[in-house]
């Protein structure tokens, strides 16, 4: 019996989850109604079918009110998201322009809200701003999280708001709490993203961007999810300014909020120098960047130029943002290859950045020097530390499994996207770029998944769905042992 009344908790939560989602597309209808571009009945119209929906599942368990356990959590996170990844399509689909098919809508819609990136789309300076808008601010959603947003300011969600925020936040150290209360934890750290993302925004209007673009591009970066409403990205704005705010922005948010919300909360800078992920991915990405600017140089670039190009490839791939300022598929090979590579580390937990997290590579790296010390030494007791502290076995034990699943699944999507047709390299890059929640790609996905057969199109944003809540949240549903009352 508990099993039952905790699946009607679920669905209570599912449903009003639904309804707080279609609020998202009354901003892309004001928007159409400011440009009249003729999209505001489809996005009114899509207000009204996800809202019905979700007060028909919502209705029949108002009334339930149960403690979620932690399986609950794992179950409605990943309810929510690929409900929303369906729901978030219903607007791209009814759309006159451009014309998709439900698997592009579902893809683009995928890519928006895990932040990756890559699109479907082509011709974008073309398409209406409510739509462009709308790509835009399905990443911002994104970035730090939709569930974590619901639990900021849905009172229902705090009912076991702990376990929905453990099961959607990215990096291996889940329990961490700003704030006595997980609401005001998850309302912090919302703070601060909204916080960034206002600062970056005006920062790129300052900069000449028209205060459309501007917060557009403000939505992409701050979230890292790289979509444009240019064709050209940011090359189209053809400012070296603007690239550097963004590259100022990309790196910011590649670091995990907390520390953001610790430093902005005691007035102290020197917080982020005493995090020791914070330090390695700085070290990372400046290392990164040497290497491509005088690879760049090297092959017959100015300097400048090849370090300004450098910087900022090296910058939005290791945080899994894609923007493109240059045609890196024409560099030497070993840069491109350099750059996918990148974006394996990714950025800091806790962050909008994808990728394994650079916590995971340290401790990856802090255990294999500990097994090669065990080899001389077979009878020491030597620690795992981050810094000066001890790391507890299980966490380790934890990033070992994930990092094996994490390569099973890669290898088990590869195989599955090259029998519907891919080549080896794009199989490999589409499945790096969509697992890491990155964009661009190579092969044929350097540009875009257009021409991406529709099977590998859905295997694509399993990987996307699966890099955004990390592995476990989706598969752990399918363990026999999770269905066990």
């Amino acid at each position: 019996m508990a099993t039952v009344i905790q699946v009607r908790m679920v669905l209570h939560i599912v449903g009003a989850f639904f309804m707080f989602f279609s609020l998202s597309f009354l901003p892309p209808l004001g928007v159409s109604w400011y440009f009249d571009d003729g999209q505001d009945k489809i996005f009114g119209l899509a207000f009204v079918l996800v809202f019905l929906l979700g007060w028909a599942v919502w209705m029949p368990f108002r009334e339930v009110r149960q403690e979620l356990k932690v399986r609950d959590g794992f179950l409605v996170v990943s309810c929510c998201w690929l409900a929303v990844s369906l729901a978030g399509a219903v607007p791209l689909v009814l759309a006159k322009q451009p014309v998709m098919s439900f698997t592009d809508a579902v893809f683009e819609c995928v890519s928006g809200l895990t932040t990756t990136g890559a699109t479907v789309l082509v011709g974008l300076d073309r398409l209406p701003p409510s739509i462009l808008y709308y790509r835009q601010q399905l990443q911002w959603l994104g970035g730090m999280g939709i569930v974590v947003l619901a639990v900021a300011v849905l009172p229902l969600l705090r009912i076991g708001g702990m376990q929905l925020y453990r099961a959607e936040l990215p990096g291996p150290m889940k329990d961490v709490k700003l704030t006595p209360r997980i609401a005001q934890t998850a309302r912090a750290l919302w703070i601060v993203y909204l916080g960034i993302t206002a600062a970056c925004a005006a920062s790129f209007w300052a900069a000449g961007m028209s205060w459309f673009d501007a917060i557009g591009h403000a939505f992409a970066t701050v979230s890292t999810g790289g979509f444009s409403t240019h064709d050209a990205s940011f090359s189209y704005f053809n400012s070296p300014l603007i690239e550097w705010l963004a590259v100022g922005f990309m790196a910011i948010s590649g670091v995990n909020f907390a520390v953001h919300f610790e430093a902005l909360r005691r007035h102290r800078v020197s917080l982020y120098w005493q995090d020791l992920e914070v330090r390695t991915y700085a070290g990372l990405l400046v290392a990164i960047a040497l290497v491509v600017g005088t690879a760049l140089w090297w092959n017959g670039l100015s300097l400048a130029k090849s370090m300004r190009e450098g910087l900022f490839q090296a910058v939005s791939f290791m945080t899994s943002t894609g923007f493109t300022t240059a045609d890196y598929s024409r560099w030497p090979a070993f840069l491109p290859v350099l750059l996918i590579f990148s974006v394996f580390i990714g950025g800091c937990a806790g962050s909008t950045a994808g990728g394994l997290k650079v916590i995971r590579i340290l401790l990856l790296y802090k255990q294999g020097v500990r097994e090669i010390l065990r080899l001389i030494h077979p009878q020491a007791e030597i620690p795992v530390k981050l810094g000066n502290t001890p790391v507890s076995t299980r966490v380790v034990e934890a990033v070992w499994g994930f990092f094996s699943l994490y390569v099973a699944v890669f290898a088990l999507i590869m195989i599955l996207m090259m029998a519907s047709g891919l080549d080896q390299v794009t199989a490999f890059s589409a499945v790096a770029t969509c697992i890491n929640n990155l964009g661009p790609g190579l092969g044929e996905v350097t540009a875009n998944f257009a021409s991406v057969p529709a099977s590998a199109k859905w295997l694509a944003s399993l990987a996307m769905l699966l890099g955004r809540l990390e592995i476990f949240t989706l598969l752990v549903l399918l363990s026999p042992a999770y269905w066990r009352s």
